[in-house]
């Protein structure tokens, strides 16, 4: 049975999942930043996602009042739920609280992904919980209460939910036809710590409710003890042993190996964009390559030493590590542009990368040759990115004033992301809601603006993004600096007029990204003119007796290694006739 099943979901990744389950999140906790804050990242990649920025602003409903929910996917809509009494400013994935909640799907056992009568889609939970939460503790009795009244309509879930305080990491999957909500599991990231997770299950066992650190969502009065650290719906174990999906003892029971175990696409598609990230800030994760590309074992004990009585995967790299240093809001930015450079899969340096030496390739994910089954690489940094962001959570500041969601749109490599205070209360012209669409070209909508520069700069990549990175660095590394002149400004005017200071802080944000859409779209012509037709132009100024001067002109080609290439390809085709040997 759990060998049939193995097959099976990794054949889903193989084949189908990946092309439209593709995000990545990074878990901060304030003891591993450089500032004291929390901090998650999110890319929102799908192929047909258009990047804009959603806004709901702070509400009062009358007692009686229903809401539509309509699935975050399609449009479709999926019923009514009770409208809350009161509402909270949100803007993207943060509200006004600095609540902050991304997310990755893995799917996991597919007879679960269906539940007839189901209303909440993991996109509404995310948004409506936002909505209504003030920290992530109540976000998370939130989410499971909606998923309790009104039925889970996903498939497998991890979510990432952050406050100014803590982090959490959250799992679920629905129970499938015949039944009602989702099985799930929260853990808080202990402080100092990091965590991750990119479309792979990755809780596995869990401290079970003992009253003190640990309670089941039925001893939900608790939730807020500053103690409790993992919560848990009451029947994640025995929903399993009825299904049949695990007959071993409680205390060893995974959540990940049970209900979404871990295959060769897992690991090389998913985990390896938690490794690469964890790669960076400790220097102990070579331990895990073999695990990354694919290789999964299951052996009689762990890692550890512990036995593995159930047959689990025994080399998975754990659910969360302490950094070897401190990490900032622009590590962060920079962590969601990476393709694996600097490891054994680096994305620029195969035959895929080309002569330009380009860490993208385009989808499927994987193909056949005489039938034998191969695949590319999946990076965290993407072509398919509609929108991503780090969300940016400060305790020493006033709650309305210390969150800010650092937003990009497009594949965040040739992105910028932009410093939106999460209280704004009006979203910028150039990236709002309805602003352009996916078959609607707007030519100064950022997720236009951006795509004409990402798209470009593939043709050539090792010329024309080194130009993009340049002044993407620079200039993240202003606003980056701007920041806390804005933050005391802000808290100075907050203590006379909390009102305006809201107003100050939309305004700036507003400013912020408008301008920066406009500057990268003057960024883009300077690019195209300079790189057109395979060249490479610079202008020179006019000398004295002369109408106009052409630019001065380079023809780089293709670089001494790709010509060696098509020489060993081709042998002596294309060979100038007595040219020497």
């Amino acid at each position: 049975m759990k060998t049939k099943l193995i097959s099976l979901l990794t054949a889903i990744f193989l084949f189908a999942g990946l092309q439209s389950y593709a995000c990545t999140n990074f878990l901060i906790t304030k003891g591993a930043s450089t500032d004291g804050s929390t901090m998650i990242s999110y890319a929102a990649d799908s192929h047909v996602l258009y990047g804009e920025l959603y806004h709901w602003p702070a509400a009062t409903y009358p007692e009686g009042t229903m809401m539509d929910v309509y699935e975050w996917d399609t449009g479709k809509y999926l019923g009514q739920i009770k409208q809350a009494a009161e509402t909270y400013n949100v803007v993207g994935n943060m509200n006004e609280w600095q609540v902050g909640i991304g997310e990755t799907t893995y799917g996991g056992i597919g007879e679960l992904g269906k539940q007839s009568g189901a209303i909440m889609d993991y996109g509404s939970l995310i948004y409506i919980g936002l909505q209504r939460a003030k920290n992530a503790r109540e976000a998370i009795l939130t989410i499971g209460s909606l998923m309790e009244e009104y039925g889970y309509y996903s498939s497998g879930e991890s979510f990432s939910i952050s406050d100014p305080n803590e982090v959490w990491i959250m799992e679920l999957i629905g129970k499938g036809e015949g039944y009602k909500g989702a099985v799930w599991v929260a853990r808080r990231v202990p402080d100092g710590y990091i965590c991750a997770h990119a479309n792979q299950a990755r809780i596995t066992t869990f401290p079970l409710e003992n009253g003190k650190t640990s309670i089941s969502f039925d001893d939900r009065d608790k939730i807020y003890d500053a103690d409790i650290e993992c919560i848990y719906a009451a029947d994640v174990i025995s929903f399993a042993k009825e299904k049949g999906f695990y007959k071993g003892k409680d205390k060893d029971f995974s959540f990940s190996d049970v209900y979404a175990p871990v295959g060769f696409g897992g690991a090389r598609f998913c985990e390896v964009r938690v490794w690469a990230m964890f790669n960076d800030v400790h220097s102990g994760m070579g331990q895990y390559t073999d695990y990354v590309k694919g290789h999964i074992e299951h052996n009689d004990k762990f890692a550890d030493g512990s036995k593995n009585p159930n047959g689990f995967a025994s080399n998975r790299m754990p659910l969360w590590i302490k950094p070897e240093r401190k990490i900032s809001v622009h590590d962060m930015m920079n962590f969601m542009r990476d393709h694996l450079e600097g490891t054994e899969l680096d994305m620029t340096l195969d035959i895929g990368a080309g002569p330009f030496h380009s860490p993208y390739r385009w989808r499927p994910l994987t193909w056949q040759v005489d039938s034998v089954t191969y695949c590319n690489e999946r990076a965290t940094s993407t072509q398919q990115t509609g929108f991503s962001f780090v969300t940016h959570s400060r305790n020493w500041l006033p709650e309305r004033i210390g969150g800010i969601i650092w937003w990009g749109v497009d594949d965040a490599a040739s992105s910028v992301y932009m410093p939106l205070y999460s209280c704004m209360t009006r979203t910028p012209e150039k990236i709002a809601q309805g602003y352009g669409s996916m078959m609607e070209f707007v030519d100064d909508a950022g997720f236009w603006v951006f795509n004409q520069i990402s798209n470009f700069a593939y043709t050539r990549y090792n010329l024309i993004h080194p130009e993009i990175e340049a002044l993407q660095q620079a200039t993240e590394k202003e606003f980056i600096t701007m920041t806390p002149a804005m933050d005391d400004a802000a808290a100075g005017l907050y203590e006379e007029n909390p009102f305006m200071a809201v107003v100050f802080l939309t305004d700036y944000s507003v400013s912020i990204a408008n301008t920066t859409v406009l500057d990268w779209k003057d960024f883009y012509a300077y690019l195209f003119t300079k790189y057109m037709d395979g060249n490479v132009k610079e202008k020179q100024d006019v000398p004295e007796g002369y109408k106009y001067y052409v630019p001065k002109l380079k023809q780089p080609g293709y670089g001494e290694d790709w010509y060696k290439v098509i020489v060993g390809e081709t042998g002596d085709h294309f060979k100038v006739i007595g040219s020497a040997h």
